[in-house]
């Protein structure tokens, strides 16, 4: 396997995490338990778009990993 699909592995994951946050965040009625969901779920699209810059960069590096 390699880096890039292994990043692309890793960014699959991180956007089903971002959707559960999402969903546990609408979903509470506990305005303190809402809050730590949108926190978490701040943090999560922070790492998602640090994980993209990597990827397009892994992408223009090595054209080889660009697709896969």
């Amino acid at each position: 396997m390699t880096v890039a699909s292994q990043v692309k592995q890793t960014l699959a994951s991180l956007k089903g995490i971002q959707g559960t946050l999402g969903i546990y965040s609408n979903k509470s009625q506990d305005e303190e338990t809402k809050n730590v969901f949108n926190e978490a779920l701040s943090n999560v699209n922070d790492i998602i778009k640090d994980m993209e810059k990597r990827l397009q960069a892994l992408e223009f590096e090595e054209f080889q990993y660009k697709g896969n």
